[in-house]
């Protein structure tokens, strides 16, 4: 068959192709990149803007089945709930009535039903609903919590899972049935081929037994090879006041909608999934296929983070002692010491303060494509001061708290961070 695949190169989509591919079905992305396999043909669309059913018409000739895996979990400047999860699904729906397309496997989400309030599960139930009203056939796939190796939630779980100890947002038990990605994919090329059933009906999508959220993660953490999960509980009112909080960090993924979702719980009846796959879908303690490389991109997924904090309080600690709390003095008799004359040391003092300082908000707050010219100026500073004060304050080399020793690790670290961080980094989308 001819099958139209939105979302292509996203999360769920880029593993779904080659699964159709290799079904024997040809497959068309839509969207506004294309995929990087030539087998897949490409048709130009934009999910935050082509809201009209005649903009999908003339894309749908020929088309046999559409499959729509777009899906945000935060809206984003030019991406909002209401375009890509309801108006542009329901205008693709509804040029395939008119194209004549035989089936739509549209990918929801498990909650979007009548229990939902939250604008996400709100947006992908009114589109549901819309599609179950046409006169062509349907399945909504409602999958719980999608595990992939690369997925973004997948290796945010991860990283939780191995710090010291996980954070648990409030009392409720949080139950949650995560399902792996490829368990997803072998079930929706199920349903292409299933002939009965009813016109339109809604499939869950769900691991073989629920657990709570910090049961997911401490399965997880053991699938890493690690030991037991510590868990801090929040009171449910600090949890409510992280999230609001949480509201105004651009890519936070604890907000108000996420901790209702949670609190509700995510989980159903793994028959379906079972019938489609035709066995039980893999439990969370086999999600994990190579943990040593998983576990340490896990741990980097937090130490890192950590590292640049770290580094950047040096910076900015060293900037306010230089400035304000070293008597200025001494710091002049240093300095004329190291070759500066007298009437250069308060522009030495107070520029290299000033450059410290730089450093150390530079490290928290520029963003990674820039970070590597930021590492390279710091250890080439770091690499001139200690030069120099080895030949001309010699004290210090061999001082017995090692303040010149310790450049050394200091060195290591910020270029650990620039061989990390200099490697492309591969972006990847998740429904």
């Amino acid at each position: 068959m001819l099958i139209l695949l939105t979302g292509a190169t996203g999360f769920l989509g880029s593993h779904l192709a080659p699964l159709l591919l290799a079904q024997g079905h040809r497959v068309l992305s839509a969207g506004r990149h294309k995929s990087p396999d030539p087998r897949i043909g490409f048709v130009q669309a934009d999910f935050a803007n082509d809201s009209e059913k005649s903009a999908w018409v003339a894309r749908l000739s020929g088309v046999d089945v559409v499959i729509n895996t777009v899906g945000i979990i935060r809206e984003a400047p030019g991406q909002t709930f209401a375009a890509l999860h309801t108006e542009t699904p329901k205008a693709l729906f509804a040029a395939a009535v008119d194209a004549r397309v035989k089936l739509i496997v549209q990918v929801s989400a498990l909650g979007a039903d009548e229990a939902a309030v939250t604008a996400y599960h709100c947006s992908k139930k009114a589109a549901d609903d819309f599609l179950a009203t046409l006169p062509l056939r349907s399945r909504i796939v409602q999958p719980s919590l999608i595990y992939g190796p690369e997925g973004a939630s997948s290796k945010m779980f991860r990283t939780l899972a191995t710090m010291p100890f996980a954070l648990q947002f409030g009392a409720s038990p949080q139950p949650v049935q995560p399902v792996h990605i490829d368990d997803v994919c072998q079930a929706i090329v199920a349903l292409l081929g299933e002939t009965g059933g009813p016109r339109s009906e809604r499939v869950a999508l769900v691991g073989p037994a629920p657990l709570p959220f910090m049961g997911y993660l401490g399965a997880l953490r053991r699938g890493l090879g690690l030991g037991r999960l510590h868990v801090l509980r929040l009171p449910s009112f600090v949890a409510r006041l992280a999230a609001r909080l949480g509201s105004f960090v651009p890519g936070s993924p604890l907000t108000p909608d996420a901790l209702q979702m949670l609190d509700r719980g995510n989980t159903a009846d793994p028959a379906p999934t079972v019938r489609l796959l035709g066995r039980p879908p893999r439990p969370v303690e086999k999600f994990i296929d190579r943990p040593q490389a998983a576990r340490l991109d896990a741990q980097l997924g937090w130490l890192l983070p950590l590292l640049r904090v770290a580094i950047a309080i040096v910076w900015i600690w060293t900037a306010y002692v230089s400035a304000f709390a070293w008597p200025v003095e001494d710091s002049y008799r240093l300095l004329e010491r190291t070759g500066i004359p007298t009437v250069l040391a308060p522009l030495m003092l107070y520029g290299a303060s000033a450059l410290d300082l730089l450093f150390g908000i530079g490290t928290l707050a520029l963003p990674r494509r820039w970070r590597h010219w930021l590492w390279l100026a710091q250890a080439g500073l770091i690499g001139f001061y200690t030069v120099v004060i080895a030949f001309r304050l010699p004290e210090f080399l061999w001082h017995p708290y090692g303040p010149l020793s310790k450049n050394l690790p200091m060195l290591a670290a910020i270029w650990l961070l620039y061989e990390l961080e200099k490697q492309p980094i591969k972006e990847t989308r998740e429904q």
